[in-house]
């Protein structure tokens, strides 16, 4: 759109103006080049779609392509169908009162062209802001041809006194009033076969029928959409002539670095709090959350068709915050680290984010969520630990002569590493046992723990931790890292957990067992 110094508000003064109309799709075109030109930010706040998604959704506007965007929930697929308005330019002209977004120099209802036969020049305009051009739809069974494309009112038509064959008496859907913007259905297959037979017509010839009215009505308008692949086999399908015509297909995914899963969850998570309590999180506890979703994504008892959405570690971190305040608020502390009981508590924001599988279902939500934890727990122990029994995953004659090389150099002796852990296994074996409680002061907390040997030394060398109470946090990963590795033993009494050697847990639960 031409610059303007102020917007008319007749068709002759648009003229005088030097206006030039574009299509929405000539719009977003003209508007994606010159922001790449700039080297502007397309999609902000959309991470990890850099070298995958974007590019093709770039190419699929710059082609003037409708498409659809495939991917399991929680993929920002909505979200990116909004941030497309910001394509569009700031402001269009459309005929005053036209309820179909009518442009002056293209009047598509008759009433509108004889208006403009009647002003000329003098047709009354207003400007439409792109956050007005962008409508959607969520597909839901109930959705009829009526409210996407119209229908006939037979009240409209009694009440103006209006014959069946007169234009007056069209109730116009969503779709003919998105004219001149950006219309997206969101979860396509929910959309029964006959309704998305009404949007192969809107797609083919760009324009509308309504019933047996005879007016065509052709529409200016970009059509986007989103699918699960689950909802083809559990819900339903795009048929394949609608599919045929979407013109670009652009597949959606999970991050798959651990950087963009955490950005993500920063960028999104209510982290600020207006709490009267200092709330830290370390970053090794943020991956911990993040390891969460990744595990549960690679889960046997997780139904993977369904995914795991992004929102459970947003949903993860803003309930161990609120645990961390709580706890802080109860024991009138200023300052409060996370604790590992945080996230067993935390589990509301994981058993309704995962569809299980029958083998899930037997174990229950809540075990499945704990294992989940554990294997993330684990996964944490390796990135910053050397890891007890480092050649018990394969034989010598399983790896090859290489692999075998590459681990001389890499890990560490097995000797070196039963070193830093046979003091705190050995103050385990002499019958000792540790209680952490999320009910615990922080400084009975860290007493508890510190009077294991070694446990405190273990803790600050592998996460490099300097400040008095993370050190806590530290430990309690150790612990738990161990009895990962079957190291050491573990019960949980609701709020509280328990660790003790692992033998003697064994023989202990073999008497209980006799009797």
């Amino acid at each position: 759109m031409s610059i303007i110094v102020s917007r008319p508000s007749t068709f002759g003064q648009l003229k005088t103006a030097g206006f030039k109309q574009f299509s929405v799709k000539e719009e977003m075109r003209k508007n994606m080049l010159k922001r790449l030109r700039s080297k502007e930010p397309l999609f902000p706040g959309i991470i990890g779609y850099e070298k995958t998604v974007l590019p093709g959704i770039v190419n699929a506007i710059l082609s003037q392509h409708d498409f659809i965007l495939l991917g399991l929930r929680g993929q920002a697929k909505s979200r990116i169908l909004r941030a497309l308005a910001g394509f569009l330019d700031e402001y269009v002209p459309v005929i005053a009162g036209s309820h179909l977004n009518e442009s002056p120099f293209r009047p598509i209802l008759s009433l509108s062209q004889q208006r403009a036969a009647e002003f000329g020049d003098d047709l009354p305009i207003e400007w439409l802001h792109r956050d007005q051009r962008y409508h959607e739809k969520l597909a839901t069974p109930d959705v009829t041809v009526a409210d996407l494309v119209g229908d006939i009112d037979p009240i409209k038509a009694a009440t103006k006194k209006l014959s069946y064959d007169d234009e007056g008496v069209i109730h116009y859907g969503i779709i003919p009033r998105s004219n001149r913007g950006i219309f997206s259905i969101n979860e396509l297959p929910d959309l029964s076969p006959r309704i998305q037979v009404a949007l192969l017509n809107v797609l083919e010839e760009e324009d509308i029928q309504i019933r047996g009215f005879p007016l065509r009505i052709p529409l200016d308008i970009q059509l986007v959409f989103t699918a699960n692949p689950e909802d083809y086999t559990n819900r339903g399908s795009i048929i394949t002539p609608l599919k045929d015509r979407i013109d670009s297909q652009i597949i959606t995914h999970y991050p798959d670095r651990l950087e963009h899963a955490m950005l993500i969850t920063e960028q999104e998570a209510w982290i600020d709090r207006d709490s009267e309590c200092e709330l830290r999180v370390p970053r090794y506890f943020r991956e911990l959350i993040e390891d969460v979703t990744f595990e549960a994504r690679k889960s046997e008892f997780v139904d993977q068709k369904s995914g795991v959405s992004a929102r459970m570690p947003i949903a993860l971190l803003e309930n161990v915050l609120s645990n961390m305040e709580r706890r802080a608020a109860r024991l009138q502390e200023q300052v409060m680290y996370p604790r590992l009981t945080d996230l067993h508590i935390a589990l509301t924001a994981m058993t309704g984010k995962m569809e299980l599988v029958y083998e899930g279902e037997q174990e229950g939500p809540t075990l499945v969520a704990r294992k989940i934890i554990g294997q993330a727990v684990k996964c944490i122990f390796r990135r910053y630990l050397p890891e007890p029994d480092v050649h018990s995953r394969k034989s010598d004659e399983q790896r090859s002569a290489e692999e075998v090389d590459q681990e001389e150099e890499t890990e560490p002796e097995q000797d070196d590493v039963d070193s830093v852990y046979q003091p705190i296994v050995s103050w385990f074996a002499e019958g000792q046992t540790v209680d952490t409680s999320d009910e615990l002061a922080s400084e009975d907390y860290l007493r508890r723990l510190k009077q294991v040997s070694g446990l405190r030394e273990t803790a600050v060398r592998g996460f490099s931790i300097s400040d008095g109470q993370e050190i806590g946090l530290g430990m309690e990963l150790v612990l738990e890292g161990l009895h990962q590795h079957s190291m050491l033993s573990k019960r949980d009494l609701d709020s509280t957990t328990s660790y003790r050697d692992m033998l003697r847990a064994m023989f202990d639960q073999m008497t209980q067992d006799n009797g």
